[in-house]
């Protein structure tokens, strides 16, 4: 089976590094990045491309369109494609949050409009040839959100709406990533209503990542709507777990492996979130092939052709050691043995 194809993220080189903590360790370039994904290799199979963080330092999202190209060179000449592409959507960055005022809400899209522009560059080129653009609500924790939850769903939707149709004008998807740490999405049932509201799935869905569905489960930051308790037996755990990608899976257009160990984790600017741990790690909680069948049944009917491992705030001496990607691109490999399918 050639599909899906396997491949690593870019921006566990970015998030959380840099900027003013005491404990902050350095970004690591896109060149080291895509050096240790091109020297994993499990059984004669390697790597078949890299999802992006469209900001610096990998990448000015208002490069001139040789400098994009020139990027897009470097990356086809490790023998790679580039599939997913994540708009710099947050504060700080080209965007705000897509629960603000009209100012904020303007930064959000103007990010979307900027990734659609990359994408473009990056299609032509021909390095990219599927994939999509992911965003999140950009409102880090749910305090303000629980304000009015009913009115602040609704101006993200309408951001969301908005950005959707920047998107779709531009031949584009865009994957909404639902994590514990985004207002509006820090629930698998509050991520449900939001995708609901929108109502857009040819231009906006679901993008599952394997860690922070976990803490869906467990209803972290928001125990109403937790489908496990601690100290769950296995059975409890794949019949809530049914009950999650029921729900979620008609929406996943991109798909994230990951390992969590129930725990959250935040680094540098970025909240705590679904903390994300080595693919073999003894503490982790879930069964990655497993869990990945419940996300990727009928995935090629819903326009998924890669799927990619985030190991976003891996520190750096876990990402620099080579012995990391080869055990995880070993998991990735059992996944698409186990539920891949042919062109």
């Amino acid at each position: 089976m050639n599909y899906p194809k396997l491949h690593n993220a870019m921006w566990p080189g970015l998030v959380g590094k840099g900027g003013d903590e005491p404990d902050a360790e350095p970004a690591i370039s896109l060149d080291r990045m895509l050096e240790l994904t091109a020297g994993a290799e499990v059984d004669d199979q390697k790597f078949d491309g890299i999802d992006y963080f469209l900001f610096h330092p990998h990448t000015d999202p208002d490069a001139s369109d040789d400098e994009l190209k020139a990027i897009a060179d470097k990356i086809a000449n490790h023998g790679f494609t580039v599939g997913s592409l994540v708009a710099p959507v947050w504060p700080g960055t080209v965007g705000d949050s897509a629960m603000g005022d009209d100012e904020q809400q303007q930064k959000f899209l103007t990010a979307v409009e900027k990734a659609c522009r990359i994408a473009k560059i990056f299609n032509e080129h021909g390095v990219r040839q599927y994939g999509v653009i992911r965003i999140d609500s950009a409102e880090f924790g749910v305090e303000k959100w629980r304000e009015n939850p009913k009115s602040n769903t609704t101006r993200i939707a309408e951001t969301f709406k908005k950005a959707a149709q920047i998107a779709a004008d531009n031949g584009e998807r865009l994957a909404a990533e639902g994590e514990i740490c985004w207002a509006g999405m820090h629930s698998w049932k509050d991520m449900l209503n939001l995708l609901e509201e929108v109502g857009m799935p040819e231009s906006l869905g679901f993008q599952c990542d394997l860690a922070h569905t976990y803490l869906y489960l467990m209803g972290y930051n928001a125990p109403e709507h937790a489908l496990l308790q601690d100290g769950y037996s296995e059975e409890e755990f794949f019949a809530a777990y049914k009950t999650m990608t029921d729900a979620l899976r008609p929406w996943a257009i991109d798909f994230h492996v990951a390992q969590n160990d129930g725990t959250v984790h935040g680094a540098g600017s970025h909240d705590k979130t679904g903390k994300h741990c080595p693919a073999d790690d003894p503490n982790g909680k879930v069964d990655i092939v497993k869990c990945s069948g419940y996300w990727l049944e009928g995935a090629k009917d819903r326009g998924i052709e890669h799927i990619c491992w985030d190991g976003c705030m891996f520190p750096n001496a876990m990402l620099e050691a080579q012995d990391t990607w080869n055990t995880i691109l070993k998991s990735m490999i059992d996944v698409r043995d186990a539920h891949g399918w042919d062109a």
